[in-house]
């Protein structure tokens, strides 16, 4: 199943997307919850998606705009150095533990939506990920039961303002501009999706295919991720975790090659779909509200 999130007529809600329809989960189940995160901690809810009926009134997928399927996730986990070809590119030894930072909320960003050139930096870069969605609050997950509180797989990009990330020992403010967190286009569920490790991964710059590798090479993969992170902290259902890039990111390319205004980064990952996001001018007026 493909949950998505997204806004038609001024509206926006949840949906069930079937090729290319969509279908409005208000119309055709109005008690159900009205936001991803509502809906993924209710197994009732779930549940009953499987009994919408194949032909359950839809519309176009076209007509519809698609948000970030989590508009408001509690955290966003992001771990660097998780694929060896990455690590190799960054001139970094293989990490003996997994090396996690946070991405602030504000990053997140709708799956076909610009996003900012920063006003203060022209070290813009793109990252190709899998993320995936917490669907059950957990702690001391073992391996073994991991897949059991994954709610759902989908595509990001870890959008990184190189200088600002590499300037201090914490990656997070470099990590979390404002918009730099496209995730999309939909939430696909583990049935669907069967192995998370063994997906093609592909990004593309205007056109130019800059990463291209495959889920089964993280170093650490998403049960580990599990396992490590609720060994700290509780995972709350609507978490959202950023799994790791692989090689080809513009910071390693010879000369290095940052992102400009109007370069347009598309990721795709086999069974998940594909988000698209070009680079525009940043509104740098000052805000106090």
């Amino acid at each position: 199943m493909k949950l998505a999130t997204y806004t038609h007529a001024g509206r926006t809600g949840l949906g069930i997307v079937r090729g290319d329809r969509l279908v409005e989960l208000d119309v055709v189940a109005p008690t159900l919850p009205r936001d991803m995160i509502g809906l993924l901690s209710d197994a009732r809810a779930l549940g009953a998606l499987k009994n919408v009926a194949p032909d359950a009134p839809s519309i176009a997928l076209a007509d519809v705009t698609l948000r970030a399927p989590v508009l408001n996730p509690g955290k966003i986990l992001a771990i660097g150095l998780n694929y060896r070809d990455h690590v190799e590119e960054s001139n970094m030894a293989l990490p003996e533990h997994q090396v996690w930072f946070n991405k602030q909320h504000n990053c997140v960003n709708d799956p076909y939506a610009g996003f900012n050139l920063p006003s203060v930096s022209t070290m813009f870069d793109y990252e190709a990920e899998m993320c995936f969605v917490i669907g059950k609050r957990c702690k001391h997950v073992p391996k073994e039961r991991a897949h059991e509180v994954i709610a759902g797989y989908f595509v990001g990009n870890d959008a990184t303002v190189r200088d600002w990330q590499l300037r201090t020992n914490t990656w997070q403010i470099g990590k979390s501009f404002d918009t730099h967190g496209p995730i999309g286009p939909w939430i696909v569920t583990p049935d669907e999706v069967g192995d998370p490790h063994a997906l093609d991964i592909k990004c593309w710059v205007n056109g130019e295919l800059r990463q291209n590798s495959n889920t089964k090479h993280l170093i650490f993969n998403c049960f580990d991720q599990v396992a490590h992170l609720s060994q700290a902290f509780t995972l709350d259902v609507g978490d959202v975790i950023f799994s790791g890039t692989p090689s080809g990111v513009g910071m390693a390319q010879k000369p290095p090659s940052f992102l400009k205004l109007g370069d347009k980064v598309r990721i795709e990952i086999d069974k998940l779909g594909y988000i698209e996001n070009t680079v525009i001018a940043e509104n740098a007026a000052t805000i106090i509200e």
